[in-house]
């Protein structure tokens, strides 16, 4: 069976290899540790815990992005395509348009009004919900 590290599972996860390792340490994932003392996650367990996150939301009120450039706002429009959505946050002096997915926009729970963050990098905005 496939094991993985630490830092595997945490890109797997979506989550910080810090986040693993303190879930790891909770008990909230199983590890063993190979010949070299490394901490490692069975595949099968690994599996069975990322269904339980998803469906649990994993912890509350914590974001895990790699993005820095941050601009907390308001959802000022949300225009809906068949596909494609498009998102426009006032943060502040700042207008932020993001075009998206309609799917992301709905698993989001998007609406006008609502806090969201856009964040930036490089050329992409994301819209993290608040």
């Amino acid at each position: 069976m496939q094991s993985y590290t630490i830092g595997q599972a945490a890109r797997l996860l979506g989550v910080s290899s810090d986040t693993a390792r303190r879930w790891a340490d909770a008990g909230r994932v199983a590890t063993h540790r190979d010949e070299s003392g490394r901490r490692l996650v069975d595949g099968r367990d690994l599996a069975a815990f990322s269904v339980e996150l998803a469906k649990t939301g994993g912890e509350e009120d914590v974001s895990y992005t790699s993005v820095r450039n941050a601009f907390p706002g308001i959802v000022t429009a949300v225009k809906l395509g068949d596909v494609a959505a498009q998102v426009e946050i006032q943060a502040g002096p700042h207008r932020l348009v993001s075009l998206l997915t309609r799917e992301a926009v709905e698993e989001l729970g998007l609406e006008v009004g609502m806090e969201a963050t856009a964040r930036v990098k490089s050329t992409n905005v994301h819209i993290d919900r608040t």
